[in-house]
C-alpha cells in the first residue's frame, strides 16, 4: 500500500515538474496584420507551429489591417503578460505608445518582416532581403525584355506596395535601380509617366486597388491597342488585380506581359502555371518562422540572436540588428523544386 502510494506520488510530482517546466518556456504575442492575404495565414501558422513544438504558449492574433485593432491587441498581449512580442505591423509608424508600454515592462519585441518605425522600443528586426526582392523582380524583367540588346523600346508600368509599409519602398528601390538605366537611355519607356514612389503606391496591398489603377492605365494609354511589355509588380496581390485588370481589357496569352510578383500564393502560382504570370519571389516563410524561434530562443536563454546586418535598418530613431532571410524566384522552370518537392504546397493545392 505504502509502496504504491509512494509510486502514484512520485508520479504525481513528475508531472507537476513537467508542467511546470512547460509552462517556464513562456509565451509569446504573434501580432500579424490580416486574414485577408494567404501568406501572413501561412507566416501565423508557422510561426505558431514551430514556437508551440519548442515548449512556448502562443497568443495569436490578426487584425484585419486595422491599426486600432492590431494596437488593442499588443495592450491585451502586454496585460497577459507574454514574454516576448513578435509583430508584424499594419502602419509601422503607428506603434510607438503601446511599443514604450512594452519597453516598460521588459518585453523584447521582435519586428517580423516589416519594420517598426520611430521608437526605440524594437529589439530585433527579422526579414527577407527586401532590396534583393526588388533587384530580383527588376533583373528577371531586364532579362525577360533583353533590355541589352534590343533595339526597339520597351513599355512597361510599375505597381508598388503599400505607402505605410516600410518594406514597399526597398522593394521598389531595388528594382527600380535595375531599370531606371534603361528608362534614362530610351529603352524603356513608361507611357503614364508615373514612376514615383508615391504614384505607384497601392494602399494595404489591396487586390482591387491595383486592379483599378491598371484599369485606369489601360483606358488612358493602351485602349487603341497600344503594346504593354511588362508590369512590374511588387507582389502578388498587385499582380493578380493587374492580371484581372488585363484579362479584362482583352489581353491574351500571346500578347500578355510579363508581370512579377512576390509571395507565391496559390493564386498566383497557377496564373504562372497557366500564363498569366511570368514569377514570383518566393519567400519560404517556414524558414522566417524558424529563425524567429531562434531568436526567441536565444532571448529566452539571455543570450543574443543571430545577426547578419548591423548597418542597413534604421527606423528612425536607431538601427534595429537584423537577421535577413534570402529570397529566390519560381517560374515556370522550377516551380516544381521550389513549391512542391519542399513541400511547400502539395499538387492538389496547385491544381495539378
Amino acid at each position: 500500500m505504502k509502496k504504491g502510494l509512494t509510486i502514484l506520488l512520485t508520479l504525481l510530482l513528475v508531472l507537476a515538474m513537467s508542467s511546470v517546466a512547460f509552462a517556464a518556456k513562456g509565451k509569446i504575442g504573434v501580432a500579424m496584420p490580416t486574414q485577408s492575404l494567404q501568406r501572413w495565414n501561412q507566416d501565423g501558422a508557422n510561426m505558431k507551429a514551430q514556437l508551440e513544438a519548442v515548449g512556448y504558449t502562443v497568443d495569436l492574433q490578426y487584425a484585419n489591417n486595422n491599426v486600432a485593432t492590431q494596437i488593442s491587441q499588443l495592450e491585451n498581449m502586454i496585460l497577459g503578460g507574454v514574454d516576448v512580442l513578435v509583430i508584424a505591423s499594419i502602419d509601422g509608424s503607428a506603434l510607438g505608445t503601446v511599443l514604450e508600454t512594452a519597453k516598460l515592462e521588459g518585453i523584447p519585441v521582435i519586428a517580423y518582416d516589416r519594420l517598426i518605425m520611430e521608437t526605440d522600443a524594437v529589439t530585433y528586426y527579422a526579414t527577407f532581403d527586401n532590396y534583393m526582392v526588388g533587384t530580383i523582380q527588376g533583373t528577371y524583367i531586364r532579362d525577360a525584355l533583353k533590355l541589352d540588346t534590343r533595339e526597339e523600346p520597351a513599355y512597361m508600368e510599375f505597381f508598388g506596395g503599400s505607402p505605410d509599409d516600410n518594406n514597399a519602398r526597398y522593394f521598389f528601390r531595388g528594382a527600380w535601380d535595375v531599370i531606371e538605366p534603361y528608362i534614362k537611355s530610351g529603352k524603356v519607356i513608361v507611357p503614364s509617366g508615373q514612376t514615383a514612389f508615391e504614384q505607384i503606391a497601392t494602399m494595404n496591398w489591396d487586390s482591387a486597388n491595383a486592379q483599378a489603377r491598371m484599369d485606369n492605365l489601360i483606358a488612358a494609354h493602351y485602349s487603341a491597342g497600344q503594346r504593354l511589355d511588362a508590369v512590374l509588380c511588387s507582389n502578388d496581390s498587385t499582380a493578380l488585380g493587374v492580371t484581372t485588370s488585363l484579362k479584362g481589357a482583352g489581353f491574351e496569352k500571346d500578347n500578355f506581359p510579363y508581370i512579377t510578383g512576390q509571395d507565391c500564393d496559390i493564386a498566383n502560382v497557377k496564373n504562372i502555371l497557366a500564363g498569366y504570370q511570368s514569377m514570383s519571389i518566393f519567400k519560404d516563410t517556414r524558414t522566417l518562422a524558424a529563425q524567429v524561434v531562434k531568436m526567441v530562443e536565444a532571448i529566452m536563454s539571455g543570450e543574443e540572436p543571430e545577426i547578419n546586418n548591423t548597418t542597413d535598418y534604421h527606423n528612425g530613431v536607431r538601427i534595429i540588428p537584423t537577421y535577413l532571410c534570402e529570397p529566390v524566384f519560381a517560374d515556370i522552370n522550377n516551380y516544381k523544386e521550389l513549391l512542391i518537392d519542399s513541400g511547400y504546397y502539395t499538387p492538389d493545392q496547385l491544381g495539378l
